[in-house]
């Protein structure tokens, strides 16, 4: 299996998604589709970066 690094699309998304549940996490930050799904919102933030790794082009 050969990895590639992600797109600068994909990786800026995993991280914005990341900060996001950081914000309503940590800072009690109040944003209404992400203060009842932290976890999944994060989930979703490692599998976009996991996807970017595994599939090139991505």
């Amino acid at each position: 299996m050969n990895l590639s690094a992600p797109t600068m699309p994909v990786f800026l998304i995993s991280v914005v998604l990341a900060v996001i549940a950081l914000l309503v996490h940590y800072a009690g930050v109040s944003i209404p589709w992400a203060s009842k799904h932290v976890f999944e919102v994060l989930l979703l933030a490692y599998a976009a970066l996991f996807a970017g790794n595994i599939f090139k082009g991505i």
